[in-house]
């Protein structure tokens, strides 16, 4: 992982903070976005919540479920999260925002964690 990548995986939480605040200054929300944000984000928390339950975190390449799908559902139901919130905000500032944050985070998180699942796991990983 280069140094900027490693940088940006170390402070990413605390960058999401700060960016927050730009999110909320530029919301709009009305009682209608935020119910309709709401079971957008229900159903990426559903995803979550579904991907997890076959997850074996470092002792075995998980390939059912979800995992037969996607290498990566958790972060699946994590983008359908985001697009909750950025409908809830009824901003298309605040939800740029964390489309540009997400597509940057998981950009190197996944790029992070696909390298260490090579490592561990090779060919089987590959395929």
């Amino acid at each position: 992982m280069s140094q900027a990548a490693g940088w940006f995986a170390r402070w990413r939480v605390r960058l999401g903070y700060a960016l927050a605040v730009f999110v909320l200054w530029f919301a709009k929300p009305t009682p209608g976005s935020v119910l309709l944000g709401a079971i957008v984000g229900a159903a990426g928390l559903g995803l979550r919540a579904y991907a997890a339950g076959y997850l074996h975190k470092q002792s075995m390449l998980t390939v059912t479920g979800p995992y037969a799908y996607t290498r990566n559902p958790l972060y699946v139901g994590s983008s359908v999260l985001a697009l909750g919130a950025g409908i809830a905000t009824r901003s298309s500032v605040s939800a740029a925002i964390l489309a540009i944050y997400f597509a940057l985070v998981y950009a190197v998180v996944m790029r992070r964690e696909e390298g260490e699942l090579l490592v561990q796991h090779g060919e089987a990983f590959k395929a």
